[in-house]
């Protein structure tokens, strides 16, 4: 039984939170980048048929292994319990049983690519000669299945075990190798959207090498590596079961988030480009906010490993705390410096002037996010992944469809009105499970 201690002081709680949450707020930030790189290189050629064949392509894998995101954020939470309870082997064999699971993963998607790319491109419907170009890069960026899945895996478990800076340095070699290549492979070689395609795979296989060097350091000299490690299949089911629900909860996200992307498309071209502009903010707001909810994982299961209620209930309110702060700045920059975000990012008048009168909803889009994300971050540190998708399934169904079916004579405002109440009803149902888990004592069952 573990030693019943007091909550750590709130000076110490905010300096072990900031200490986790601002490596994973830059790394988080800094994901574009890579896609940002690509668009800089191909936007000075003189087709642009290369850069609209590298962003469909992009955004196919963007989609493809998002939905492969459980790898992640389950092996965060199990490793954070075994990280609390200082169990070192739990902690290796999960690193090593998951790192097998992305392998295999990968390996079938490679194997499996063909109709999935096509599938892909059918429903994106680029022009011809667009479609040729994306499936070539589609053809080379397969080969980063394994990598990409191991890099989930490993910065999964570098997160769960405190050392953030792990997936940080990951990013910088990823994306110092990736320019780098884009320039020899593009400019020195000519070899266009197939040289984007091999610098992007060259650069993860890159930072799931350091990965795997950053872990090794990090293992416990005593333990070897071997069969007891691998496990048994009951093993794997453990982490197959914790991480089928962040699959079916991340995929009913992402059809959430393309039905408004598809509705926008509806609504004409204009539309959709000022939507499209829109939501890579909302990207932002996640990927910033999300540093607070990825330490709320580590922090989570470091005090749900160790039985410690107290220090459960400390951290939950110095994170949200946090995160309510930050989504406030957000709210302030947008209302303050929205009209001329938008300017840098298109310079297309009709698009920046639609773009300007949907802005208001995206003042409201921070506060209405922030508790989703932070709540997140506690369920996934607690293993409760079955409440998360669960509260996915019912806000998305239950309440934005039908919002947006009641909403459609309001236009583009329905549809956007619709993605904030998806956002509150986020927030609304896992807030009542949080509460209902902590007067039930529940978090530690």
């Amino acid at each position: 039984m573990h030693q019943m201690t007091r909550p750590a002081s709130p000076d110490s709680l905010n300096l072990r939170l900031w200490a986790l949450a601002w490596p994973l707020m830059l790394t988080n930030l800094t994901v574009p980048l890579l896609g940002l790189a690509d668009a800089a290189v191909l936007g000075h050629l003189a087709r642009p048929e290369y850069l609209g064949a590298v962003a469909i392509g992009a955004n196919l894998f963007t989609i493809l292994y998002w939905t492969f995101g459980f790898m992640r954020m389950g092996t965060t939470g199990l490793a954070a319990q075994a990280y609390g309870r200082r169990d070192q082997q739990a902690q290796m064999a999960l690193l090593v049983r998951s790192l097998v699971l992305a392998t295999g993963i990968g390996l079938l998607l490679i194997l499996v690519h063909q109709p999935l790319i096509a599938l892909g491109l059918a429903l994106m419907d680029p022009s011809e000669t667009v479609r040729t170009l994306a499936a070539d890069y589609a053809a080379i960026r397969i080969w980063s299945a394994p990598a990409v899945l191991c890099q989930y895996t490993l910065v999964g478990w570098l997160i769960g075990t405190q050392y953030p800076r792990g997936p940080m340095l990951m990013l910088i070699v990823a994306n110092s190798l990736n320019i780098g290549l884009d320039v020899l492979f593009v400019t020195g070689f000519g070899w266009q959207s197939s040289g984007v395609a091999l610098a992007t795979v060259l650069a993860e296989y890159a930072a799931a090498l350091l990965g795997l060097g950053l872990v090794w350091q990090r293992r416990p000299a005593h333990l070897v590596i071997g069969r007891y490690l691998l496990g048994r299949l009951a093993d794997y089911r453990r982490i197959l079961q914790t991480n089928r629900y962040i699959l079916v909860r991340t995929v009913t996200l992402l059809l959430a988030l393309a039905f408004f992307t598809a509705q926008g498309a509806r609504q004409g071209n204009t539309v959709l480009a000022a939507n499209a502009v829109l939501i890579t903010f909302l990207m932002i707001i996640s990927n910033g906010l999300d540093g607070f909810a990825n330490a709320a994982e580590a922090l989570v299961g470091e005090a749900v490993g160790q039985g410690q209620r107290a220090q459960f209930r400390a951290i939950c309110a110095t994170v949200m705390r946090w995160s309510l702060w930050g989504a406030v700045l957000f709210t302030i920059a947008f209302m303050l410096a929205g009209h001329t975000l938008i300017g840098w990012l298109t310079s297309i008048t009709a698009v920046k002037v639609t773009a300007w009168r949907y802005l208001p909803w995206l003042w409201c889009l921070p506060l209405a996010a922030v508790w989703g994300f932070v709540l997140d971050g506690i369920f996934i540190g607690a293993t409760r992944t079955r409440d998360m998708q669960n509260t996915m399934i019912l806000s998305a169904i239950g309440v934005y469809l039908p919002v947006w079916w009641l909403t459609r004579d309001w236009g583009n405002h329905g549809l956007w009105f619709a993605l904030i109440t998806l956002m509150l009803a986020r927030a609304a149902s896992m807030g009542w499970l949080f509460f209902r888990h902590s007067r039930n004592d529940t978090w530690f069952t």
